[in-house]
C-alpha cells in the first residue's frame, strides 16, 4: 500500500514541477514581450546577459563528484582490446579483416562513342 502512495505522491509532485516550469515560462515570455513591446532593448540585453551568467555558474559549480567516480572507476578496470588502430594504419592483425565488393581484375579501358 505504501508503494501506491508513494507512486501517487511522486506523480503528484512530478506534476507540480511541470506546472510550475509552465508557469514560469509564460511569466518569462510575457516579460520579453513586454521588453519588445516597449523597445526596452538595453534592458532585455541586460537580463539576457545576466541568464547566461546564471547557467554559467550552475554549470562551473555543478556536483560532478558522481562522474568522476565513474572516471576512476573505468580507469581501475583495463579497457577492452581494441583494434581500430590497426584498422585505421591498415598493419593488420588477427582480428583485422576488410571487405572488398569488386574484383581485384584490371578493367577494361573505356570504348570512345563515334561520332
Amino acid at each position: 500500500m505504501s508503494r501506491n502512495y508513494s507512486r501517487a505522491a511522486a506523480d503528484v509532485e512530478r506534476k507540480r514541477r511541470r506546472r510550475n516550469s509552465l508557469l514560469l515560462t509564460a511569466a518569462a515570455m510575457a516579460v520579453i514581450i513586454a521588453l519588445l513591446a516597449t523597445e526596452q532593448v538595453a534592458l532585455l540585453y541586460l537580463l539576457a546577459t545576466l541568464g547566461v551568467v546564471a547557467l554559467l555558474l550552475v554549470v562551473a559549480f555543478a556536483d560532478l563528484r558522481g562522474a568522476q567516480e565513474a572516471t576512476a572507476a573505468a580507469a581501475a578496470v583495463p579497457a577492452p582490446a581494441d583494434d581500430s588502430a590497426a584498422i585505421g594504419d591498415r598493419s593488420g592483425g588477427p582480428r583485422v579483416t576488410t571487405a572488398t565488393y569488386a574484383t581485384n581484375a584490371p578493367r577494361r579501358p573505356k570504348r570512345r562513342t563515334k561520332r
